[in-house]
């Protein structure tokens, strides 16, 4: 596990959240004052929330962020050939470039794309289809994923992949070594983002329902001109579990005031200061930004079957969202404020 683990004394705590409820707030009023003022005081009550804004070492993907990496570029107005273009283009075949152990069930998979200055043509927020059919398979095998790499990447496109039991496409994505390839497709259109399109998002997610999420807000951050607040909800079975940490406590250490993520684990270690169970409804109600915001604020949900049951419901099809249900519903949101990814 990490080296050093360092949290934050309650009252520290406190403190911080005060101030990222007053800093950089949206003009329209002061209900996310009381909003994040309550996740105070529910931390110095009973020490819920894990807002870890040390740099942990000792384990891989979880170094300190690079002096590169100290900010997110702005965007670049170069236009650059797009390798995905949609419509009746049909599946790319691309080359596995790196495999990379995240954790006990997960992979980083980086496919070059046909050229390297090419850039994906991926929007914000969109997804892929990928396509696969073995020797003995009398149907290839199609599955979704939605890319972790940044959409102005050029040469390369990254995912991160769970392996399942019984799963054909992932089992299959983790046997693949570098100089094989795999059929891919898109763009898949998802929630299509716009600067400052709303003033606050709030992400639930879980497991690889993270990559939407992390595409949506990476995106947010790395636009000077928007200055949307983000607050992450991200439900995992152990610390090894999340995925993306590392980027996740960069985004919160460099933009303190925009940007908070609370974690979750079903199994955590003796010295978690995190969550602990399943995500509650307790805790959305106090992290998450008041309903009654209207279309100031937007709610994405992405993970398993059953938070998408618990949380908000499920999606009937990809393009029918489904009615709201769950946890979101009886707190008094309305089908509109919710995105299901």
């Amino acid at each position: 596990m990490f080296a050093r683990q360092v949290f934050r004394p309650a009252n520290t705590l406190s403190q911080q959240v005060r101030r990222y409820a007053s800093t950089d707030a949206p003009k329209s009023g002061g209900s996310n004052g009381l909003l994040y003022t309550g996740v105070a005081l529910a931390a110095v009550s009973g020490g819920y929330f894990y807002m870890r804004r040390g740099a942990p070492t000792g384990q891989s993907g979880n170094a300190p962020p690079s002096a590169e990496e100290q900010k997110i570029p702005a965007q670049s107005g170069q236009p650059a050939k797009a390798a995905f273009t949609g419509g009746d283009q049909g599946f790319l075949s691309l080359k596995l470039d790196k495999s990379e152990v995240v954790n006990h069930n997960t992979k980083k998979l980086t496919f070059l794309l046909p050229e390297e200055d090419m850039e994906s043509g991926l929007h914000v927020a969109s997804a892929v289809i990928t396509k696969y059919k073995g020797p003995e398979m009398e149907k290839p095998v199609i599955r979704p994923y939605t890319p972790i790499s940044d959409v102005d990447q050029k040469g390369t496109l990254d995912f991160i992949i769970k392996k399942y039991p019984n799963g054909p496409m992932s089992e299959h994505l983790h046997s693949m070594e570098p100089g094989q390839r795999l059929d891919i497709k898109g763009p898949i259109p998802k929630y299509q983002w716009s600067a400052n399109k709303h003033e606050h998002v709030a992400m639930i997610a879980g497991g690889t329902g993270i990559a939407p999420m992390w595409q949506v807000a990476r995106h947010i951050f790395k636009n000077p001109e928007d200055k949307t607040k983000v607050t992450l909800v991200f439900g995992n079975i152990s610390e090894e579990d999340i995925l993306l940490k590392r980027e996740l406590e960069h985004l919160e250490n460099t933009y303190p005031q925009r940007f908070r993520a609370f974690y979750v684990l079903d199994n955590p270690p003796e010295q978690w200061q995190g969550g602990k169970g399943y995500v509650t409804k307790e805790l959305l109600k106090t992290v998450l930004p008041e309903p009654k915001e209207g279309e100031k604020i937007k709610i994405f949900v992405c993970g398993p079957p059953g938070m998408y049951k618990a949380i908000s419901g499920g999606k009937k099809s990809p393009s029918d969202q489904g009615d709201l249900a769950g946890y979101l519903k009886d707190l008094g949101y309305s089908k509109d404020q919710v995105y299901k990814f």
